[in-house]
C-alpha cells in the first residue's frame, strides 16, 4: 500500500510539474507573440524618410496605414492576453487603442482637415526651428526646408478634397489667421524665422562647410520657404476661406454625429460617456466651482457682483505685467518655486531639465497663454515651458501659478519626461504615446495639487486656480454644446465670460479652438476628475497608510495609460496596501 501511495504522489507531482511547465510555456509564447507584433508596428515605415523628410499626407497613404493597422489588430485578437504580465497587458491594451486610432483617422478622413484655429500644417513648420548641434542635424534641417514645396502640394490636394466633401473648418474661426503665413513672407532671407538656426552653426563645421551651408540656406529660404508661404497665402485667401462652412458644430457636417461620439471615446479613452452625460457633468462642476469662487470673493470683502469682480480682475493694472521681460521673470520664479516642492510629493523625478521661454512671435497672436514643448529622449535640448507675451493685457498674473504648474512641473514636463525615461521597461511606442485624458488630466490635477504645494500665495492666485478649473469645467459644457447641441459662437462666448475670469482675448481664442478641435477640450476635466476620484478612494481606503508619494508613483510609473487602465492599477494598489504588503 505504501508503495502505491508513493507512486501516486510521484505521479501527481510529475503532473503538476508538467502543468506548471505548460503554463510557463503558454505565458512565454504569448509574450513573444506580443513582442513580435509590437516590433512590427515600431519598425513599420509607410514611406521613405529620406525621400519625404516632412512626411506623407495623402488619402492613399492613410488608407495604407489603416490597412496595416487592421492587419496587426487581427494578430492581437488571436493573442491569449490572460498569459501576459501587467506591463505586457498594458502594452497590449495601449497598442489596441493606438491601432484603432489609425483606423478611425482614415475611416473618418480626419486628414482632410489639417488645420486648427491656432495651428495648421503650415504653421506647424515653425517647430522645425531648433538649435543645430552637429553637421548631420544641419543637413536634415536643410532637407526638410527643401521638402516644403511637396509638403504644401500634398496639403493643398487634401484641403481641396475636404472642401468638395463639405469638410472644412468654419469660416468664423479665421479672424487674424493671416498672421500664420504673412509673418513668413520676408523680403530678406536673413529675416526669415526659418533662417534662425543658421545664425549660430555647430562648432564641428569647418569653414568650407559653413560657407556651403550658408549658401544652401540662402537658396532654400529664397527658393522654397518664402515662395511657398506666398502660395499658402494665395490658396487660403482665394480658394480655401471663401469656401469654408458657415456652421460651427461638427455634427452638422457629413457623418458628424458619429464622428463626434468617436472623438468623445478617444479623448476620454473610454466608451462610457455620451455628449449629454458630459454636458451634465460640466454643468454640475460649473455650479460647484462657482460656489468656491464666491467664497473667495466674500473673503476678500469685495463690494460688488460676481460680474463686477471679473471686471475688476480684467481691468486692474496690478494683475498684469508691464513688459514681456517682467512676465517672463515672474513665470521663471514660479517655476523654480514649484521645482523646490517636488521631493515632498514624488518618489521619482525626471532627469531632463526644462527652460522657460517665450512663445515664438510667428505664432503668438493666435496661440494659447502657454504650452509645454518637449524633446526627444536623447536630445541635448531641454524641454520648454512656453509663455505667451503677446498682448500683455490678456496675460493675467493671478492665473500664472496654475498655468506654470500645469505646463512645467509637476505637470507636463514631469509627466512627459518620466514617460520618455522609462527605458526598456516599456516598448518604444509607449514612450512617444500621448493620450489627452491622461496627460491633460494630470496637468489639471497638478493645478489642484499646487494648492498643497503652497503655490497659491494670495486669494487672487487661489481664485486664478479656480478660474482655470472653471475654464476646464466650462469646456465640458461648451464643447458638447457646440458639437452636439447646436450652440452658437455667441452663446459660447457669453457662457465663458460669465463663468471664468479669463481675459476676453483668451476666451475668444479658446472658443475658436473648441470649434476647430472637437472633443479634445473634454479630456482635461474628465481626466482630472478620474485622478481625484481615485485619490479620494485611496485616501478613504488606506487611512493613515495613504502615502501621497506612492500614489503619484502608481499614477506615473507605467507612463501614459488610458483611464480604465489607471483605475485598475490604483485598485490593485489599494488592495495590495490593504493586505499589509509594501508597495515598494
Amino acid at each position: 500500500m505504501g508503495f502505491k501511495i508513493a507512486k501516486m504522489v510521484r505521479f501527481v507531482g510529475l503532473l503538476c510539474l508538467l502543468v506548471f511547465i505548460s503554463c510557463g510555456a503558454d505565458k512565454n509564447e504569448a509574450s513573444q507573440k506580443l513582442a513580435g507584433i509590437i516590433q512590427k508596428v515600431e519598425d513599420h515605415q509607410g514611406f521613405d524618410k529620406d525621400e519625404f523628410p516632412l512626411g506623407r499626407f495623402s488619402g492613399e497613404y492613410y488608407a495604407a496605414e489603416a490597412a496595416f493597422a487592421e492587419e496587426q489588430l487581427g494578430r492581437l485578437d488571436r493573442l491569449e492576453q490572460e498569459n501576459l504580465n501587467e506591463t505586457e497587458l498594458i502594452s497590449y491594451e495601449l497598442l489596441l487603442f493606438e491601432l484603432q486610432r489609425r483606423i478611425d483617422f482614415n475611416r473618418f478622413q480626419m486628414y482632410l482637415n489639417p488645420i486648427l484655429s491656432d495651428a495648421g500644417f503650415h504653421s506647424n513648420l515653425v517647430y522645425l526651428v531648433k538649435p543645430l548641434d552637429n553637421y548631420d542635424q544641419t543637413k536634415t534641417y536643410l532637407n526638410k526646408l527643401n521638402d516644403i514645396p511637396r509638403f504644401v502640394d500634398e496639403h493643398f490636394t487634401i484641403l481641396k478634397e475636404g472642401l468638395e466633401k463639405g469638410v472644412s473648418q468654419p469660416k468664423i474661426i479665421f479672424e487674424g489667421y493671416e498672421s500664420s503665413y504673412d509673418t513668413h513672407i520676408t523680403v530678406h532671407f536673413e529675416d526669415s524665422y526659418f533662417y534662425k538656426p543658421f545664425k549660430q552653426l555647430p562648432s564641428d563645421l569647418n569653414e568650407r562647410q559653413k560657407d556651403s551651408v550658408l549658401a544652401e540656406a540662402k537658396k532654400s529660404i529664397e527658393n522654397n520657404v518664402v515662395p511657398q508661404f506666398k502660395r499658402i497665402k494665395e490658396f487660403f485667401e482665394q480658394t480655401y476661406y471663401p469656401n469654408t462652412r458657415t456652421t460651427i458644430g461638427i455634427s452638422e457636417t457629413p457623418g458628424g454625429k458619429e464622428y463626434y461620439q468617436n472623438r468623445i471615446n478617444y479623448y476620454t479613452t473610454s466608451e462610457e460617456y455620451t455628449a449629454a452625460d458630459i454636458h451634465e457633468i460640466g454643468l454640475k462642476e460649473v455650479s460647484r466651482i462657482r460656489r468656491e469662487m464666491e467664497e473667495v470673493i466674500s473673503d476678500l470683502n469685495f463690494e460688488g457682483s460676481f460680474a463686477d469682480f471679473f471686471e475688476f480682475l480684467r481691468t486692474d493694472d496690478q494683475f498684469y505685467a508691464n513688459t514681456p521681460e517682467e512676465l517672463m521673470m515672474i513665470a521663471r520664479d514660479m517655476a523654480k518655486r514649484a521645482d523646490a516642492q517636488l521631493p515632498r510629493f514624488f518618489i521619482t523625478l525626471p532627469r531632463k531639465p526644462y527652460g522657460v521661454a517665450r512663445v515664438p512671435e510667428a505664432i503668438a497672436p493666435k496661440y494659447t497663454g502657454g504650452r509645454y514643448v518637449g524633446t526627444e529622449k536623447n536630445s541635448s535640448d531641454p524641454g520648454y515651458y512656453w509663455v505667451n507675451t503677446y498682448d500683455l493685457k490678456s496675460r493675467t498674473l493671478y492665473t500664472l501659478p496654475a498655468l506654470t504648474v500645469h505646463e512645467a512641473v509637476p505637470g507636463h514636463h514631469l509627466q512627459i519626461s518620466l514617460n520618455k525615461e522609462l527605458g526598456d521597461s516599456i516598448p518604444a511606442f509607449r514612450k512617444e504615446l500621448y493620450l489627452s485624458a491622461y496627460g491633460e488630466g494630470w496637468g489639471l490635477y497638478s493645478e489642484f495639487l499646487a494648492a498643497e504645494m503652497g503655490m497659491y500665495t494670495s486669494p487672487y492666485e487661489r481664485f486664478g486656480q479656480l478660474t482655470y478649473e472653471m475654464w476646464r469645467a466650462c469646456r465640458l459644457v461648451v464643447d458638447t454644446g457646440i458639437h452636439a447641441m447646436g450652440w452658437t459662437r455667441e452663446e459660447v462666448l457669453a457662457f465663458m465670460s460669465e463663468n471664468t475670469a479669463l481675459s476676453l482675448h483668451e476666451i475668444t481664442t479658446e472658443t475658436d479652438r473648441y470649434i476647430s478641435w472637437p472633443g479634445q477640450a473634454l479630456s482635461y476635466k474628465i481626466g482630472e476628475l478620474k485622478i481625484r476620484e481615485l485619490r479620494t478612494k485611496a485616501e478613504a481606503s488606506l487611512g493613515t497608510g495613504f502615502d501621497i508619494r506612492e500614489f503619484h508613483e502608481v499614477i506615473l510609473e507605467q507612463g501614459t495609460v488610458t483611464l480604465p487602465i489607471l483605475e485598475r492599477r490604483i485598485n490593485q494598489y489599494i488592495e495590495q496596501k490593504s493586505n499589509g504588503k509594501k508597495y515598494l
